[in-house]
């Protein structure tokens, strides 16, 4: 069975890390198109940055890495440097990317490339906020039915928001861009708060990472435990929640999330609930399902796979 194609789109992100170097440590399953990084966790310049840096770690600097948008369609963009440090990578100390950037524009080459790839073949995987891909789908309306399905980090529903009572961070950067692709009638899994909360890095589970003992199993472990100061003392849990590789986990084992195919709806107007996915769970409206939203995880799975992939860089 060949490769599944995937475009990464992400605002590195300790998190969005992890989510990465789980892709290039399986090739066998998933072919790295290209990564497209988009403002978010940190601006455009560092998530570029960080995205190059990454890769290099994972020993593939023949990855492409494109520089998308540094802003929302609408607003102001709003960063989590609180969370992830002015790097967006704080906690390993690593070197300079060598790697060059792709000259081309990320949404450039998300259009280029959902064309020039049969239909159906080339999956989307955006970790952040979604205005490359919302951006891709203004701009080439035809592109969106050739998507083999988009496999996204964000959302909640029963955890609520995570940047305001009612959002999480990603849906909130830019929710206008949120509402196009929910809208777009592309194949969306949703991988929301309510499953990334429940993939925490104990110390156990971080421990498992730093005993690697290669270059990426440690900084890893540092990532983590730079993150996981933040979510434990808002949280009060035993650890940090690791985001963005449940996306990556997903495609490479599906049987470790359950969810339901139901209604989503983002909240564009309200200042109250503003960037709030709407999550029809108990299917008490008529609106159709448009994305299957994912409420739990295989924890001791998860991070036995994810243990043993990056174990192979």
């Amino acid at each position: 069975m060949s490769a599944r194609k995937i475009i990464i789109d992400t605002d590195p992100g300790q998190d969005d890390a992890v989510a990465i170097l789980l892709a290039l440590a399986s090739p066998e399953e998933l072919e790295v198109l290209g990564i497209t990084c988009v403002a978010g966790n940190v601006p455009l310049p560092l998530t570029e940055r960080n995205a190059r840096i990454v890769c290099e770690l994972a020993g593939k600097p023949d990855i492409k890495v494109f520089a998308g948008c540094d802003a929302p369609l609408a607003r102001k963009l709003v960063t989590a440097e609180h969370v992830h440090g002015k790097t967006g990578l704080d906690g390993p100390t690593l070197p300079a990317p060598t790697m060059a950037l792709q000259p081309e524009h990320a949404v450039d080459f998300i259009i280029n490339t959902l064309r020039a790839e049969p239909s159906g073949t080339v999956t989307l995987c955006p970790l952040g906020p979604l205005t490359n891909i919302a951006t891709a789908f203004q701009r080439a309306p035809d592109i969106a039915p050739r998507v083999a399905e988009i496999v996204l980090m964000g959302g909640a529903y029963f955890e609520v928001g995570n940047i305001t009572p009612a959002a999480e961070f990603n849906i909130y950067v830019d929710p206008e861009a949120a509402d196009i692709v929910f809208r777009s009638g592309a194949p969306i899994t949703v991988m929301p708060l309510d499953v990334t909360h429940k993939a925490l890095v104990t110390r156990a589970r971080n421990e498992a990472f730093r005993s690697i003992g290669s270059p990426v199993g440690i900084a890893v472990a540092q990532m983590t435990e730079f993150f996981e100061r933040y979510d434990k003392e808002k949280y009060g849990s035993e650890g940090a929640p690791l985001h963005d590789p449940c996306v990556t986990a997903y495609l490479l084992q599906p049987g470790l999330f359950t969810g339901r195919h139901i209604n989503v709806e983002i909240e564009t107007h309200s200042p109250l609930t503003l960037g709030m996915t709407v999550a029809d769970w108990w299917r008490v409206t008529n609106r159709a399902p448009n994305c299957t939203f994912m409420g739990n995880v295989n924890a001791d799975g998860f991070f036995a796979l994810l243990t043993e992939r990056l174990a192979r860089l």
